[in-house]
């Protein structure tokens, strides 16, 4: 390579801070994330064979042939853009059609805690990198699995949801080491780029499934996955003082905002005591189970429901499905840089700003649910209303979902383990309630019930919050050492203030 050439290399890569870098890998990790999770939504319209889901895809019933055995039926024919896709459906029925939505939640509850207090000890980029690397190969053999056994396929979204489940809280201890606290607002924002990536997902999902085949959409996330694996080990490291590109003044403006909120050590021990008893760690767990309830049960259910209810086709369905997801983002970017500068400006204590966005984004939802249940038979009203609901949830981040990192940034990843842990069990809840409701009857009468829950979790959880929650640092993040922990454990590097 010439000394141009070099200098250009150069050039680029300092045009990127560290901490901008790790912001747009931890925004497109996010992305990821979701893809390939809510894949399976879009997909699994086309994976079933309509006369035996009940006509879960009614617009596609005509490229079915057969009745319902136990063996999936293979087809050869054309779909609505005029291209043959050799297609291979299965003879699921409601239930277990949603069986297979929700297993991913049985895998996902089990490393949330595990995961958010490993990432504590050993560093969130590990964590985050493994469980989506190991993600993203699951999700290629996805496709060979459900043409082997119905059960194999349940097993694979099983062992994804196990991995998926430790990167939500790996973040977090992410963020205690390499963001200031007054910035922390929007980088949580980036965990919302999960919504971004559901609002790209779906109709890409949908126009792929509509010319080459449902497995392709796994495919295509799988293998980008894989790609953005190997530049987040490549470009991100464990702490400022580790990473071999961080000049002096980034590396200092990070260590004197964090000051000792957060410990160099990280800390041996968690005081469960303290933790299990304090009021503002139980506002942020059960408000986000009963938040997250809701938002689960959109992101399975929705496309099932535009296509029973609305009877939109599966490119429509992918593309009106993506629609709450990109207004979602919108609002978490927007709503979180408005935090941070009312923080910074003194306008609003810590604690009334978490409060204050956390009841607006739970509130509102909760309110257009009610106007769902009598106006969600038209389809310009039910987009638009959905649209409306996720994008005023998007205001989480500047509310609970970073409100970990300001009580006790030591143990950022434990609280939002325990958090993600609970509503994880809303999540499997909610496919549930929804397959039982809808099993014998799928009219809107029954979809109007599920409207109702939503509601009352929705504006359940903003009342939880209100009373509960705080913004303070709490007395017991910073606990007294039982034992020394290794230098390699800790990765330190040579203090700054040392530095020449």
């Amino acid at each position: 390579m010439s000394n141009t050439e070099k200098g250009g290399l150069h050039r680029v890569r300092d045009a990127l801070s560290c901490r901008q870098v790790l912001n747009l890998l931890t925004m497109l990790g996010f992305m990821l994330n979701y893809a390939l999770r809510v894949n399976l939504t879009i997909a699994i319209v086309d994976m079933v064979q309509p006369n035996v889901s009940e006509s879960i895809n009614s617009t596609l019933a005509g490229n079915s042939t057969g009745n319902s055995t136990d063996t999936a039926t293979a087809t050869n024919s054309s779909n609505p853009d005029g291209v043959e896709v050799f297609e291979e459906r299965f003879p699921w029925d409601t239930y277990q059609t949603n069986f297979v939505l929700g297993c991913f939640f049985w895998g996902y509850i089990l490393t949330e805690l595990p995961g958010g207090r490993l990432a504590e000890l050993i560093g969130g980029r590990r964590v985050f990198g493994h469980s989506m690397l190991w993600a993203s190969l699951l999700t290629l053999i996805t496709p060979l699995a459900a043409h082997i056994n119905y059960v194999v396929l349940i097993i694979v979204r099983v062992v994804l949801g196990f991995m998926l489940g430790a990167s939500w809280p790996a973040i977090h201890p992410v963020a205690a080491v390499w963001i200031p606290p007054m910035e922390r607002s929007k980088f949580m924002s980036n965990m919302m780029a999960s919504s971004l990536g559901a609002a790209i997902t779906m109709p890409v999902c949908g126009y792929l499934i509509s010319v080459a085949g449902w497995a392709s959409v796994f495919y295509l996330t799988g293998a980008v996955g894989l790609v953005w694996s190997i530049c987040w080990f490549t470009f991100v490291y464990e702490t400022p003082a580790t990473h071999p590109r961080i000049t002096a003044e980034e590396r200092r403006e990070i260590e004197d905002a964090i000051g000792t909120s957060t410990s160099k050590k990280r800390p041996s021990h968690v005081p469960w005591a303290q933790l299990l008893s304090s009021p503002a760690v139980w506002a942020i767990i059960s408000c986000h189970g009963l938040a997250v309830f809701g938002f689960f049960t959109v992101v399975n259910q929705l496309p099932t429901f535009m296509s029973q209810i609305l009877h939109f086709d599966i490119k429509q369905n992918g593309l009106f499905s993506s629609l709450p997801y990109l207004g979602k983002y919108v609002m978490a970017v927007a709503s979180s840089y408005l935090a941070d500068y009312l923080r910074k400006k003194g306008t609003l204590s810590t604690t009334a700003t978490r409060k204050l966005f956390t009841t607006f984004a739970l509130v509102t939802p909760g309110l257009l649910m009610i106007v769902q249940v009598f106006l969600g038979y038209d389809a310009t009203w039910s987009v638009t209303i959905f649209s409306l609901a996720l994008f005023a949830h998007g205001a989480v981040t500047a509310g609970y979902l970073g409100n970990g990192l300001d009580i006790a940034p030591n143990f950022g990843g434990t609280i939002f383990g325990l958090a993600n842990t609970l509503s994880s069990f809303g999540g499997f809840l909610s496919t549930w309630m929804v397959g039982s409701l809808t099993y014998y009857d799928k009219s809107f009468h029954q979809w109007q019930i599920v409207f109702w829950i939503l509601a009352a979790t929705y504006i359940s959880g903003a009342v939880v919050f209100a009373i509960l929650g705080s913004g303070e640092l709490q007395p017991w993040n910073n606990p007294p050492e039982r034992k020394k922990i290794s230098d390699v454990t800790q990765e330190e590097g040579v203090p700054l203030k040392n530095e020449k």
